[in-house]
């Protein structure tokens, strides 16, 4: 085998490495939210995955900076909200879960995603 070869079998497969860490082993940062916690909407959600607590009100307040129309609404599906977000504004929205579990949300496209985390 040729250096060429060898060279092009090595970064093949720093590549595969590289996709499989970064696509299924890459952790989510989880930020803990006690009464009320900030969500900056730009180019996704900061932070994108939430704890909760079981059984008490938590406030989520969304600002969305990103002019992008994909971000102008925010769907969390498992407890039937769907609200607008105007550019700038903050935009709060009470939860009160009933049950414990992991809970999607999205944009109004289901482009970009983040996660609730009721404890």
């Amino acid at each position: 085998m040729d250096l060429q070869k060898l060279l092009v079998t090595i970064f093949s497969f720093g590549g595969i490495a590289f996709t499989y860490w970064f696509f299924l082993m890459k952790k989510e940062k989880e930020v803990e939210a006690s009464d009320s916690i900030n969500i900056t909407v730009n180019g996704g959600y900061n932070p994108e995955v939430i704890s909760i607590p079981f059984g008490k009100t938590t406030i989520l307040n969304f600002t969305r900076t990103d002019p992008t129309e994909c971000l102008n609404e925010i769907v969390l599906g498992d407890f039937n909200i769907r609200r607008e977000l105007p550019l700038g504004k903050k935009i709060a929205i009470k939860l009160d879960p009933k049950k414990k579990g992991e809970f999607g949300y999205s944009c109004g496209m289901n482009m970009y995603h983040g996660k609730i985390v009721v404890k």
